[in-house]
């Protein structure tokens, strides 16, 4: 569905996540306070608005409440991400996710209402260590502190074998979400689907329990 959301703040990560949303096809309204960020996303949003976000008059006059969803990705001047935050969820805002630059940001953006917190630069550099860790590893996703889906690419050791033969859920306590083979996914497998060398297995589970299924199943 065609959702409507502004995006404050066009640095390198509020305007990638500002081409992103345009190009699924929601409606962006896109907001700084310099004007050279502002129109280098004119095609990318419905609105484009030179305004200062910290003033709660401004997005007043915006129609800022009028929105489901707000991304703050003003990360780098705390006090300014911390008051926007703070504006928009008095205005009303059902969700609205932040940019933050470290965890005392991300306290003190939990504290004020934030919905959800992104620190993109923390979460890009775990995926890459877990790319570095282990070349079996196609991607990373941080569900928790205990919980992660990866992808991985099964081994000749896995295939020719049905899920069942695998037994992975019983033996390693993981589930299977989907089987990828080139462009053609397979969301909830059947236990006897069959698995095949080079297929990109997408699998959720405790982080240890990931590490011991790499380690010992593939």
């Amino acid at each position: 569905m065609k959702k409507q959301i502004v995006v404050i703040g066009l640095g390198r990560f509020g305007s990638s996540v500002c081409k992103e949303l345009h190009s699924l096809g929601h409606e962006i309204m896109a907001i700084d306070t310099d004007p050279e960020k502002v129109d280098a996303l004119r095609e990318y949003a419905s609105f484009t608005v030179l305004a200062d976000a910290t003033d709660e008059n401004q997005l007043k006059s915006l129609g800022v409440r009028n929105f489901e969803h707000a991304i703050v990705a003003i990360g780098d001047n705390l006090q300014a991400s911390v008051l926007c935050t703070l504006m928009l969820k008095e205005l009303g805002l059902p969700k609205v996710w932040v940019k933050a630059r470290d965890l005392q940001h991300e306290k003190i953006l939990h504290k004020v209402g934030a919905d959800r917190v992104i620190q993109p630069e923390k979460e890009m550099g775990i995926r890459v260590a877990h790319h570095v860790d282990s070349d079996k590893i196609v991607d990373y996703i941080d569900l928790s502190h205990d919980y992660s889906i990866i992808e991985l690419v099964a081994s000749g050791k896995m295939a020719n074998r049905t899920l069942v033969d695998l037994n992975i859920r019983k033996e390693f306590n993981c589930i299977v979400l989907a089987i990828k083979k080139e462009e053609e996914v397979n969301i909830a497998p059947a236990i006897d689907d069959i698995v095949e060398q080079g297929n990109v297995l997408i699998i959720m589970g405790h982080k240890d329990d990931l590490k011991r299924l790499e380690d010992k199943a593939l």
